[in-house]
């Protein structure tokens, strides 16, 4: 069966919730396997083995680690070009870094590059994966397909729920020949942030989010109670930042970072006080979880039913409004 190649991004050996997902989805469309770089890689091989992978691709070089992407996607481009005709996709968290090395891999591999796919799935002949994306805050549901070459498609994390396949992996180290433009950037320094015991913010299933209608900073103690009750971790809008109430590595929307929980719980003055992107990024999510129109419609009749603000000529609401051809239709345009 052709390889699905999952880039698990096990720093210090723990193999991340993102990664379980993709070898979830990899089982889709072929036979799982999963790449992991740094001195540590071997930890992760029991946990990857239990979610289906049935190759395991180990990069042990510290320069993996002590430079920025390039080493990892030269690995990567020698390790694709090793499997050969066997490989039918490679998969990647679609975090900062994730893109990154998936949209310079499939360069070097003269293919497509899908990002922020919510599902892939096998495709129909001809198209070997077909990814779906949502586009336009939502709006519409896409699906596509690298049309070239090996597809190389980053996934957002939460679309879908890791499920274990305990197999026997093949264990594989790899010796990788770096360029010297790979390792001009070198890595001086690093900041372990100190943790809370709450999940990362980008991979929470459960995101907690105040802003400043909790009118204070002393106000986000309640936030973290709740978060630790449910299991979630704890979100804050840019207005809430900026005021000093919470950390910048907190704030959730365009300029800060990107979540996509399954519940996602609000407090704070929404309307006054919106955290860019956010809506668009949940609405994705339940788009993809529930297929077009479910929760999505809902919020919209619920924008739909809102008051005008006062003083505004409701002509003016009518302009933002959705359209009936905008709420019914789904798919590529």
């Amino acid at each position: 069966m052709p390889q699905v190649l999952v880039v698990a991004d096990a720093v210090d050996g723990s193999a991340p919730k993102p990664a379980l997902e993709l070898l979830t989805l990899a089982r889709r469309i072929g036979s799982p396997s999963a790449v992991v770089f740094g001195p540590y890689a071997e930890r992760a091989v029991e946990t990857l083995a239990s979610h289906g992978a049935e190759h395991v691709y180990l990069v042990k070089d510290h320069r993996m680690l002590d430079h920025l992407v390039v080493p990892k996607v030269e690995a990567l481009e020698q390790i694709t070009r090793q499997i050969g005709a066997d490989l039918t996709a490679v998969l990647l968290t679609a975090s900062p870094e994730g893109k990154e090395i998936g949209a310079r891999l499939a360069l070097r591999l003269d293919a497509g590059f899908i990002s922020d796919a919510i599902d892939v799935d096998a495709g129909d002949p001809g198209y070997a994966v077909v990814a779906t994306q949502s586009a336009f805050a939502a709006s519409f549901t896409v699906t596509s397909a690298v049309t070239s070459g090996v597809p190389v498609i980053a996934v957002k994390p939460n679309a879908t729920t890791p499920a274990p396949q305990p197999v026997q992996a093949a264990v594989n180290e790899v010796d990788v020949e770096l360029s010297q433009a790979a390792t001009a950037a070198t890595i001086t320094a690093r900041e372990v942030p100190q943790s809370s015991g709450r999940p990362e913010l980008t991979d929470a299933s459960i995101v907690v989010s105040g802003g400043r209608g909790l009118g204070g900073a002393e106000h986000f103690a309640l936030m973290e109670r709740l978060a630790d009750l449910l299991g979630a971790a704890v979100g804050a809008s840019r207005a809430a930042v900026d005021a000093g109430w919470y950390p910048h590595s907190n704030q959730v929307g365009q300029t800060g970072k990107t979540v996509s929980p399954q519940l996602y719980l609000a407090a704070g003055d929404l309307r006054g006080d919106p955290a860019s992107g956010r809506h668009a990024d949940l609405q994705g999510h339940r788009r993809g979880q529930q297929g077009p129109g479910g929760a999505d419609l809902r919020a919209r009749r619920l924008r739909r039913g809102r008051r005008p603000a006062p003083g505004r000529p409701r002509a003016h609401r009518r302009d933002h409004q959705p359209t009936r051809l905008n709420q019914a239709r789904s798919g590529p345009r």
